[in-house]
């Protein structure tokens, strides 16, 4: 703590009064003067003293307390800074700055780590550097020192620093220490343009561009085009011209696409070698064909399910009146339509996503040259369902001897249990995603009963739902590229009817015809990895009895780790991991892969990993600062410097001495006081008169 004295003035008057007593007075002692007046330097004298009376001068004291300044180091800790020495500069850069600065005293010295958030804007030290300075004035401030590559997303413009529109470090200089290398070469992939969504079965399209300021023009490389995780394609590319990349969307929900490089001649990294895009596949109208064998009560279940459905485009027929029916019906009274076979199971049999034979019995109202085209359908992709009546049960009758019968996983037995049942899910059901969620885990089915279940023999395929004595009630199979599903009873609509407080019959049918039909989140054996904040959530999902136990993530720097799944119900085992970037992320058990986005999944950070000074250097500029490429020259000394002074040298780095205090306390003493003024005043006055009298 120090004092400061000066001189205060407080007039009694307003200095106007007495500049204009000032003034008389003057002019009275010209005149004086002129007519060699006696006693004039004794009225010049009174007339002082009364002027300096009203003037009021006293002498003030401060006492002051120094304040220190604030200088802050920020050590720039993104994915770029791991390429080659820059992390071992950086740390060594940060720990002699600290060194230096906590030696100069007087001097609060932060050092804050900033840019590895998972931010799809990049590295933002200034953000950081703010909030650290957010408690400090900027008079405080005594400057700023970057230790970065310079791949920094929210600099300030450097006319903005120079008209003084940032202030962000007050009047102290921005220095910045670069840890990279002049003039480094990379090659990058950019995404141009690429589409949000495809309907599935349909083709898209993306532009990318691979960039590579080291290689020729007309340099020509690889492109590996990567799909959920599967190499799929390598695409000859003209380094640095726009390439449009054709894509197929295979399946609804999330495509992940990778596009992967080649390496160039010079390579920092071949982290931005790939780009990633995802592209949501959304269906089209499911188009779905029902086949009806006859009226019953639950072919109107079928129906309403479907229909129900805006995403289904159902086309529903119902065999009223087989061909051997001959009960001479007039033909007006009969269908509005006659049933188009060939249409249906020739010209556009591929049109359908799915299709359902409900109690359909073999009576030659679809011939069997049709009916192996839907066993090929099945083989090349397609899905067929069907919900068996009795009419299984008759070998004369029954699908089981129609060309269908290689896809079918289940030989009827030609009985027919029509004894009361619940339908219960399996040990094999209860991690099927088809059935694993109708009960609650542990639970037992309270649902009603049906009372027909035809006999039957899995012969392959998935037993996920049983009657009694473990008797195949629901079967699901693989056939080809395609699936088959038997449902062995037709009393289904008992639970849409709430027969004995009925069940999850729509529940169970929209699953049924969704797995069917492919949709991934129905997978038997699945791993699925989804970003969510800067936690990777990972489930893996699977019919064995064993689940797996652990997956290894590879992040985008290409680092692996291994974690361990905790296992729950139903099949399922999942596990959450903490992530340090952003990116993509590769997870695999070693049979399956999944791809997943935390964050941005081209981020700002990954686009261009060459050191530079493009961005920082104005604002050292602007500022007073230096830009130091430490492979070049030693750490820098650090000094302080007076606000007027230059900030940086050869070899040495200034920060700005703003000699801030704050007043403790004020002390004034009057400099004439009143018994002194008055005594000198009439002093003065009776010494002129005296003067005079003479």
């Amino acid at each position: 703590m120090n004092g400061v004295m000066s001189v205060a003035w407080s007039p009694v008057v307003p200095w106007s009064v007495i500049i204009a007593i000032g003034a008389v007075a003057l002019a009275l002692l010209l005149f004086g003067a002129f007519k060699r007046a006696r006693g004039l330097l004794l009225r010049g004298g009174a007339f002082a003293v009364g002027l300096a009376a009203l003037a009021n001068p006293s002498l003030v004291e401060e006492q002051r307390e120094t304040l220190t300044d604030v200088a802050i180091i920020i050590a720039d800790i993104s994915l770029s800074q791991n390429i080659g020495d820059r992390k071992p500069r950086t740390e060594a850069a940060v720990a002699e700055l600290t060194r230096q600065l906590e030696a100069l005293g007087n001097l609060e010295v932060r050092v804050i780590h900033a840019g590895d958030e998972a931010n799809a804007d990049g590295t933002k030290l200034f953000t950081a550097m703010e909030r650290a300075l957010s408690d400090v004035p900027p008079e405080r401030v005594a400057g700023a020192i970057f230790v970065t590559d310079g791949q920094v997303h929210d600099a300030p413009a450097a006319d903005v620093v120079r008209s003084g529109g940032w202030r962000g470090t007050g009047e102290g200089p921005v220095h910045v220490l670069l840890t990279g290398d002049r003039n480094e070469g990379d090659r990058r992939v950019v995404v141009v343009r690429a589409p949000a969504y495809g309907v599935v079965g349909s083709q898209v399209s993306m532009t990318v561009r691979v960039e590579d300021a080291t290689a020729p023009t007309g340099t020509r490389t690889n492109l590996t085009v990567v799909t959920d995780g599967v190499a799929e394609r390598r695409v000859q590319v003209t380094v640095g011209a726009d390439t449009e990349i054709p894509l197929t969307i295979e399946h609804g929900g999330p495509t992940v696409l990778e596009m992967i490089a080649d390496a160039g001649r010079a390579e920092l990294t071949l982290m931005n070698n790939r780009a990633a895009i995802v592209v949501n596949g959304v269906r089209d109208r499911l188009r779905v064909l029902l086949v009806s064998g006859e009226p019953h009560n639950g072919e109107r279940t079928w129906r309403n399910l479907l229909k129900a459905d805006p995403s289904v485009d159902l086309v529903h027929f119902t065999i009223l009146r087989p061909p051997e029916k001959q009960d001479q019906t007039p033909i007006r009274e009969l269908s509005l339509i006659a049933f188009p076979v060939r249409q249906l199971f020739e010209d556009k049999l591929d049109e359908f996503d799915l299709i359902i034979f409900d109690r359909y019995a073999q009576r030659g109202v679809i011939p069997r040259i049709y009916l192996e085209n839907v066993a090929d359908y099945v083989a090349y992709g397609g899905a067929v369902l069907e919900a068996a009546g009795p009419e299984d049960a008759t070998p004369a009758l029954s699908l089981f001897t129609t060309p269908i019968a290689r896809i079918l996983p289940a030989m009827p037995t030609g009985r027919i249990l029509t004894a009361g049942f619940r339908p219960k899910v399996s040990d094999l059901g209860t991690r099927h995603p088809v059935t694993s969620d109708l009960l609650a885990p542990g639970a037992t089915p309270t649902w009603g009963r049906w009372f027909r279940l035809i006999g039957a023999q899995a012969n392959r395929g998935n037993v996920v739902m049983e009657g009694d004595n473990g008797a195949p009630l629901l079967v699901l199979d693989r056939v080809g590229e395609g699936r088959v599903a038997q449902l062995l009873s037709d009393q289904a609509w008992l639970w849409t009817r709430g027969i004995e407080g009925g069940g999850p019959q729509a529940e169970l049918l929209r699953r049924l015809s969704h797995w069917l039909m492919k949709e991934p989140d129905l997978e038997e054996e699945a791993l699925r990895a989804v970003g969510a904040g800067n936690k990777l959530e990972i489930s893996r999902r699977t019919l064995a009895e064993t689940p797996v136990a652990a997956v290894t993530v590879t992040g985008p720097d290409g680092i692996e780790q291994t974690v361990a799944l905790e296992q729950g119900s139903g099949g399922r085992a999942q596990a959450s991991v903490q992530v340090e970037h952003a990116g993509l992320y590769r997870v695999t058990d070693g049979t399956l892969t999944a791809i997943a986005a935390v964050g941005a999944l081209n981020p700002k950070e990954n686009e261009d990993l060459r050191t530079t000074d493009a961005v920082l250097g104005p604002i050292a500029d602007a500022t007073g600062g230096a830009v130091v490429w430490l492979n070049e020259r030693a750490i820098p000394e650090v000094r302080r410097v007076a606000a007027d002074r230059e900030a940086e040298g050869r070899n040495w780095i200034g920060l700005r001495d703003n000699d801030s205090y704050f007043v403790t306390g004020v002390r004034e003493t009057p400099l004439i006081p009143a018994l002194l003024t008055l005594a000198l005043l009439l002093g003065s006055l009776l010494g002129a008169w005296y003067r005079e009298g003479r």
